[in-house]
């Protein structure tokens, strides 16, 4: 298996960054009648996560998604960090390729060690 960081550029400083999860988002709820005292807590998938950049980022995360999707998996490893998840490394250049494509400089992949 091959995985890379995701880096995007910075819309309000145009360095790259890459999401990560600080903390997992906790999921309560509001009763009329009753006090409710359950929460869930779960951190979001890697689509998920990637999503909620729009804005903070200089591209369509949307059209990210899709691209990605057609290539990899995203995942978040270790319940805090995005990367991407490729079957071999035809699919990562094929990705790689997509994303200058589709985004010029603002996406690219940053191959990880293998553990």
């Amino acid at each position: 298996m091959i995985r890379a960081r995701l880096w995007f550029t910075c819309a309000a400083m145009h360095d790259p960054v890459t999401p990560v999860i600080i903390s997992p988002a906790v999921i309560g709820w509001d009763a009329k009648k009753r006090k409710v005292d359950l929460t869930i807590e779960r951190a979001f998938k890697g689509d998920e996560l990637v999503l909620r950049m729009q804005g903070w980022v200089t591209v369509d995360v949307k059209k990210v998604v899709e691209t990605v999707k057609s290539h990899g998996f995203l995942k978040v490893l270790d319940d805090r960090d995005l990367v991407v998840e490729f079957e071999s490394e035809e699919d990562y250049k094929a990705l790689e390729g997509g994303l200058v494509r589709n985004f010029k400089d603002q996406v690219n992949l940053e191959l990880m060690d293998k553990d």
